[in-house]
């Protein structure tokens, strides 16, 4: 199987001022920036970047970081992964594309629908 590491997520009171921050520290250059969203990469096409999200409460029981991957079969990937002793996560997400499982500690992550052609 194959999993394609596209983003680390980071919740943030302030998206913009700690994406902006991270982007000084590492030398990267911003590839987004909307009201809720703030994204930074090595270079624009470069992946894996960061995501600083909108998050403006404290940390309660949902990870503040947590990783998405693009797998070639998703379903295939959930298999795997809760094989190897993920679990799947209702976070609040509904009924979305994407599936959260958390790892054997607890952290979530993401496996995303199909790869865009």
């Amino acid at each position: 199987m194959t999993l394609e590491w596209r983003n680390v997520i980071v919740h943030s009171a302030d998206p913009a001022a700690l994406g902006q921050w991270w982007a000084e520290a590492l030398g990267w250059v911003v590839t987004h920036s909307s009201d809720v969203e703030f994204a930074i990469g090595p270079t624009p096409d470069h992946r894996p970047g960061l995501e600083f999200v909108l998050l403006d409460e404290p940390k309660k029981a949902k990870s503040r970081l947590h990783l998405d991957f693009v797998p070639d079969d998703q379903d295939a990937e959930v298999a795997r992964l809760v094989a190897l002793g993920a679990q799947r996560v209702d976070i609040g997400q509904g009924d979305q594309s994407w599936v959260v499982l958390a790892d054997p500690e607890g952290n979530e992550f993401c496996l995303l629908g199909r790869r865009p052609q």
